[in-house]
């Protein structure tokens, strides 16, 4: 696809859509029949005058719900900058269009088809897209630009785009887009002006969100599988170090249940090293050597995780596989930030060997990055990005004293300005993967932006906890579902009417709250109202207080009964 992120019409009539690009250049149109779905090249003498008109800013595909097909396109963006000589894009505002002209094919037995729609709006509302061809290939591979060549773990409108991908001269009217973050910085040290990025690129393979998704698939993805790069250009010349980061590589699952830290599962019935080889090998083919790095606690709940990622590795026996376990939580207990240098010792001399990539100003090729870090802890978010950021700072010091930005001796932590807009740069990217798999902000991103723990990052910290428990236990179930609709992880049939949205409760689901809610609100009246002896008022205030404890604990025994759980794919495919 070798287009750019210009900007199109959209054009209605009853019979069809046409989409044109707003170029005085261009006379090609791309037909869409509302009716048969087909797809066909026109010109714009073939539009009817009469065809309502609205600017769109691109087609992302078409999906099919149960309401029949619609139509994905972006109605907003905004340039985050340019990266290699192609600009930029986020977008950030869609539109889901059906191709039917009306409702009335509808029975009064279909009420939740509305939801499907919804599901998948939401998703597209609150995912960052970005529709660009260059952050489809980390720089190693930025050669191949054109829809079919393109990483397919990063292009998370494949499903949207599958119908247009066996058709050539279609490819000009939409875009794959990326999923996760990219900031694109122009920055300046000794008068050296110079670009800088961070790219995340989020894996569609085992997509989902924080419970619902964990360790790999039988095809070894992993779950929340992120591709981090950090890209500097200098007069011509290019240079570039990736890491990745990836759930704990065999088969594990964490279900919510109500409870704060639900107790992480290892799997008793499938083979696990079978998978574990399947990933590393990908990792192996893709990346080179790799370092994996284990920053989850080495004792409680986590520790069996830990032990069996350790024996996995010793089993497997691959020379080019190298395992580091760092107990992020206990080596930096009481504010000891300053412990992480501990970890950063260790893997110095394994970062030297492998290098970084860089070619010059006539595209000669000088250094080749020959291996990779791959971070993880329980959700690979917050203690992966502290010590991801960590390292890519450390690449970066050698990228600029090679490219000759930085004079032997400084120091990129003396260089305020840019040390500043390095910290929150990697602070932004902590807070999108954070969200995008947790639902909020990262954790630990005071230290990010900062170089030190405060006590106001911690406050920060305990509320964003509290938001991530609400949201993992009562809407995570629709986030996942939204998900698994627009990757095509659940395929709608029209003919099919019995959705599994429908999801009727048993008699615990209100019945037990409301318990619950009773008996302590007749606890506190008792408190306040007290009766005509101490005794009577002991009385009732342990039979409600008893009552409600109770209620309490049976809601937490069926926990897995009220949490907000994904509808469209067995439960199986999750674990």
């Amino acid at each position: 696809m070798a287009n750019t992120f210009q900007s199109f019409s959209l054009r209605t009539t009853p019979e069809k859509f046409y989409i044109e690009a707003c170029d005085d250049g261009s006379v090609d149109v791309l037909a869409i029949d509302r009716v048969s779905t087909e797809m066909t090249l026109t010109v714009r003498q073939d539009v009817p005058a009469s065809a309502e008109t609205r600017p769109i800013c691109g087609l992302m595909g078409t999906i099919r719900l149960v309401a029949g097909m619609y139509l994905v396109v972006i109605t907003k963006k905004r340039k985050v900058g340019d990266l290699l000589g192609h600009a930029v894009w986020k977008a950030l505002d869609f539109d889901v269009i059906s191709y039917k002209k009306t409702i009335l094919h509808l029975t009064d037995n279909q009420p939740l088809c509305y939801r499907f729609a919804a599901e998948l709006e939401m998703d597209v509302l609150l995912t960052q897209f970005y529709p660009t061809s260059p952050l489809l290939h980390n720089l190693t591979g930025i050669l191949y630009l054109f829809l079919f060549q393109a990483d397919q773990r990063f292009v998370w409108n494949g499903h949207l785009l599958r119908e247009f991908i066996a058709q050539p001269e279609l490819h000009m009217f939409v875009f794959p887009v990326v999923h996760g973050f990219i900031t694109v910085k122009s920055s300046c040290i000794s008068g050296k002006v110079f670009e800088w990025s961070v790219i995340s690129r989020r894996s569609c393979f085992r997509a989902g969100v924080r419970y619902y998704v964990r360790g790999i698939d039988s095809e070894g993805h992993a779950a929340n599988y992120v591709e981090t790069e950090q890209v500097v250009q200098y007069n011509g010349a290019k240079a570039s170090f990736v890491q990745t980061r990836g759930s704990i590589p065999f088969y594990w699952s964490q279900r919510p249940n109500l409870r704060y830290k639900p107790k992480p599962q290892i799997s008793k019935t499938v083979n696990h090293l079978d998978g574990f080889q399947r990933h590393f090998d990908s990792q192996i083919i893709l990346y080179g050597r790799q370092v994996a790095l284990n920053l989850i606690n080495q004792k409680g709940s986590e520790k069996p995780l830990e032990l069996a990622f350790d024996n996995m590795v010793t089993n497997l026996g691959n020379g080019l596989i190298k395992y580091i376990a760092f107990d992020f939580h206990k080596e930096c207990s009481h504010m000891r930030w300053h412990r992480l240098q501990i970890l950063l010792d260790m893997v110095a001399e394994m970062q030297d060997d492998f290098g970084y990539f860089l070619v010059d100003a006539d595209g000669k090729v000088l250094l080749n990055q020959e291996g990779t870090f791959r971070s993880n802890c329980m959700d690979c978010l917050d203690r992966t990005n502290v010590i991801q950021s960590l390292l890519a700072r450390r690449s970066l010091q050698s990228q600029l004293q090679r490219m000759g930005v930085l004079h032997i001796g400084q120091r990129i932590e003396e260089q305020t300005d840019f040390e500043k807009m390095y910290k929150n740069a990697w602070a932004d990217n902590a807070d999108a993967c954070a969200k995008q798999y947790a639902g909020t902000g990262a954790l630990k991103t005071d230290f990010t932006r900062t170089g030190k723990r405060t006590h106001w990052g911690l406050l920060m910290d305990g509320w964003n906890s509290m938001i991530r428990y609400y949201k993992n236990n009562f809407s995570d179930g629709f986030r996942q579902d939204s998900i698994d609709l627009f990757l095509g992880n659940y395929a709608v049939d029209e003919a099919d009417w019995t959705t599994p949205l429908r999801d009727p409760k048993d008699w615990k689901f209100l019945t037990l709250p409301i318990i619950m809610v009773v008996a302590f609100s007749m606890c506190i009246i008792c408190l306040l109202m007290a009766g005509d002896t101490w005794a009577e008022t002991l009385a009732y205030v342990l039979f409600w207080g008893t009552a409600s404890a109770v209620t309490g604990g049976l809601i937490l025994f069926y926990g897995r009964d009220f949490v907000d759980a994904p509808k469209l794919v067995q439960k199986e495919k999750l674990d």
